[in-house]
């Protein structure tokens, strides 16, 4: 049997966060990560809050070295109305810019990072059981070659994203509160790229009021497009993947001229019920973070944020927990998880009730309440100093009835 103190389930974002960071507090740490890379993943927009995460981490010169498409604010577009969110203008202290990637490039190289830094990752290697002896576990793992591994851990870290290792494992699934979506997308050699900074950042169309669309350009010439919106919105389309892509991008005139004879880079594709819940974020044992926690929409980028707010979380919590210094689980992870969770779930609902659509193509908007709200859109859910995230149901409900009023 092989021995470590923290085994980590996954080699995204948040995996390679935790590791790190236990890593550097001295603890024995290894990866264990089912899938390949380089692999395809979505999620390729980030948001501001990440950079001290990857600053603090050690990875923050690797990311930069490799020349990503910077990232300093988004536009929104319904019609003929734009509103602009520029990050070097919000409400909290903190980064001004970062980057729009393709996943399966960033997520390679914050594996290759923490690889270097002494941290084992073992690829194309799943998990089939995990047994806990009170925080103690001992998992199974089995490789490419079917070879079966038995790994002693001190504390697991599930980072496992989609896969859900634990929750599924042990039946912690909960259904979203979220209504179900589903997504068709690909990405187009972007030959047709507007000069300057139309560009090059990313643009959220609104196509009807429940659908939108994504527009993520990379510094490479390929740009990400997705179509997002109620399961029903897609039924009538063709079965075949591009050519249903292609009357979706010749419906709107944000995508038509730009990329109706663009070539795809490869088949669309579709997910679909990719919203999940999770009854608890930790137990005796092990602790969830990423998208193994919870998943709410990909409107505003805030996938990626919360697997490396979690993963960063939990790197520092896990180290408490292995030095038998106290802590509180409850507190000092899942609430402070779900507060910033929460508050973009209220973005993400009165988004696709349309209350948001209101606020964001107002006339003669407010210049403080636009900053506190794009401190929201740059990632920053746990400034309670924002009253647009203290109590952002309220202050969002507040805001689009005043609206309301006074159109």
């Amino acid at each position: 049997m092989e021995t470590t103190d923290v085994l980590v389930i996954g080699a995204g974002p948040a995996g390679c966060i935790a590791a790190s960071l236990l890593n550097k507090q001295g603890f024995k740490t290894r990866i264990v990560e089912k899938e390949k890379f380089p692999r395809f993943v979505i999620g390729e927009s980030l948001l501001p809050r990440v950079m001290d995460h990857l600053e603090e981490a050690g990875f923050l010169e690797a990311v930069k070295a490799a020349g990503f498409q910077e990232k300093f604010g988004a536009k929104f577009i319904r019609g003929n109305e734009i509103c602009d969110f520029n990050f070097s203008d919000q409400f909290s202290e903190g980064w001004k810019w970062t980057w729009q990637v393709p996943r399966g490039q960033f997520d390679q190289i914050l594996a290759d990072t923490v690889q270097s830094m002494g941290v084992q990752v073992d690829y194309e290697t799943r998990v089939t059981d995990i047994k806990f002896n009170g925080t103690d576990s001992v998992t199974t793992v089995v490789d490419k070659e079917g070879k079966e591994t038995q790994i002693a851990a001190r504390f697991i870290v599930d980072a496992s994203g989609y896969g859900r290792v634990i929750p599924r494992m042990f039946n912690l699934d909960e259904p979203s509160s979220l209504g179900k979506r589903k997504t068709h997308f690909t990405h187009f050699h972007d030959l047709k790229r507007p000069e300057g900074i139309d560009g090059n950042r990313i643009t959220i169309v609104v196509h009807q009021q429940t659908v939108w669309i994504w527009i993520i350009p990379f510094s490479n010439g390929i740009t990400s497009v997705g179509f997002v919106g109620d399961p029903s919105f897609f039924e009538n389309l063709q079965a075949d993947s591009k050519e249903a892509m292609l009357s979706l991008i010749m419906s709107d005139p944000n995508t038509k001229d730009r990329f109706g004879d663009a070539e795809m880079v490869f088949e669309p594709r579709t997910i679909e019920g990719y919203s999940i819940s999770t009854k608890q974020l930790y137990g005796d044992g092990y602790v969830l973070v990423g998208n193994a926690t919870e998943f709410l929409d990909p409107v505003f980028s805030s996938g990626v944020t919360f697997a490396m707010e979690s993963g960063n979380k939990a790197g520092h919590l896990v180290g408490k927990f292995l030095r038998n210094e106290s802590l509180d689980w409850q507190s000092e992870y899942t609430d402070y998880m779900m507060q910033g969770i929460n508050t973009f779930r209220t973005y993400v609902s009165t988004w696709y009730s349309g209350e948001l659509h209101e606020i964001f193509f107002a006339a003669n908007q407010d210049a403080e309440i636009k900053k506190q709200i794009c401190s929201v859109l740059a990632g920053y859910v746990w400034d309670l100093n924002n009253p647009f995230v203290k109590k952002h149901e309220q202050a969002v409900k507040s805001l689009f009835n005043v609206i309301k009023i006074t159109k």
